[in-house]
């Protein structure tokens, strides 16, 4: 009989590893929990893994010994940009935020990929080395990265690709016809386990039902992988500094920065003074074609007020000319034409380095956000 007081913890770290053909371990670890230690108080049971789709499936879900088990579960999160920021100060790495950002764009707020990260070197140049050069971590990460996490990788490999090809997402039917898959409940499962790892994300646009839902890709290294690295060639120096202020550059950049302003919205409304209000936050589009209005992001607040969020990143303070001015104008009118909108309505801009004052954005903004703001820690 065990005599010893006091708590007793068990930590299995890499739990699916343990897990291979005919090793009998789960039904194992069934037996052994169930048999006796859940009849005590005293012994505490920790797993990790890294395999998302066998701790869903085999152990979150579970339906068979470890059905109900879990007392507490802990996931993971990728860093934010003040996280990022703090890191590379204790490792005395100086960079601006500006550079901060590119680098988020690119490695997202995986500590894994900030190690890469060397001292001296511009961001530009940190991107060039981890993510182009023969030697680079991230150059052949991406097969890995997928294989290590989904069993029968292929398939959630052919949705990510699918979803990469439209930045604001594609309906599920959409998503079905371009990546192969059926539309059986086994493509729902790989949906679900690439969700729950943080690769894509299921909204619903504003004004629509959950049957409209959207599946958007959101992993920031799979974005930039599918965009720029997959296929160069390593014969070619200096692949992203010659890539960058092109079209391609452009349009990616912006919408990374759209990326990082949804993964940093508690820092948003914080800026915004509206924490504490209850908001829910969407996207919308014009369903009249001849305007092609859209919106990046909305924060509808139950304190009748609507957020209107223009994102835009550049390297300096944006300007609003004439033209886009009346862009906005019409935007904001057709946006309360077409939803029926009677709340007060707030056109908000996010931007790097703030919008340059002149008599097109006078009187046009309620909100103005610059990257600063992303960067704070919450209160």
């Amino acid at each position: 009989m065990d005599t010893q007081k006091g708590r007793k913890l068990i930590f299995i770290d890499e739990l699916p590893w343990f897990d291979t053909r005919n090793s009998k371990f789960i039904q194992g670890l069934e037996h052994y929990w169930n048999s006796w230690a859940s009849a005590r108080s005293d012994i505490v049971l920790i797993v990790c893994g890294s395999a998302t789709s066998w701790m869903i499936n085999k152990l979150i879900n579970d339906k068979g010994g470890l059905y109900n088990r879990i007392t507490k579960k802990i996931k993971l999160v990728p860093f934010t940009l003040y996280n990022c920021e703090k890191y590379l100060q204790s490792r005395k790495i100086k960079l601006d935020r500006y550079q901060i950002i590119q680098l988020y764009m690119s490695l997202g707020g995986i500590p894994f990929y900030w190690d890469e990260v060397k001292p001296g070197l511009s961001a530009m140049q940190n991107i060039e080395n981890i993510c182009f050069s023969e030697t680079g971590l991230l150059r052949t990460e991406f097969t890995n990265l997928y294989r290590s996490l989904f069993s029968n990788h292929e398939r959630h490999l052919s949705l990510v690709k699918a979803i990469a090809k439209k930045s604001k997402g594609l309906f599920r039917d959409e998503l079905i016809k371009l990546s192969g898959l059926p539309n059986a409940g086994s493509t729902t499962r790989l949906l679900d386990e690439l969700e729950e790892s943080g690769f894509i994300r299921k909204y619903v646009p504003f004004g629509k039902k959950l049957r409209n839902s959207l599946y958007q890709l959101v992993d920031f290294y799979t974005h930039f992988y599918l965009r720029f690295i997959e296929n160069t060639q390593l014969l070619n120096n200096n692949n992203w500094v010659n890539a960058v202020d092109n079209p391609k550059y452009r349009a990616w950049s912006g919408y990374a920065y759209e990326q990082i302003c949804l993964y940093h919205l508690p820092q948003i409304k914080q800026a915004l003074g509206v924490s504490g209000v209850y908001t829910t936050v969407s996207s919308w589009r014009s369903s009249n074609s001849d305007f092609g209005a859209q919106v990046d992001l909305i924060i509808d607040r139950r304190d009748q007020v609507i957020n209107l969020c223009e994102i835009k990143f550049s390297i300096n303070p944006y300007t609003i000319n004439k033209k886009y001015a009346s862009e906005l104008r019409n935007k904001i009118g057709t946006f309360k034409l077409e939803t029926g909108m009677r709340k007060s309505v707030f056109l908000t801009m996010i931007t790097t380095f703030g919008v340059k004052q002149n008599i097109h954005s006078t009187g046009l903004i309620q909100n103005e956000l610059q990257m600063d703001d992303l960067f704070r820690p919450l209160l």
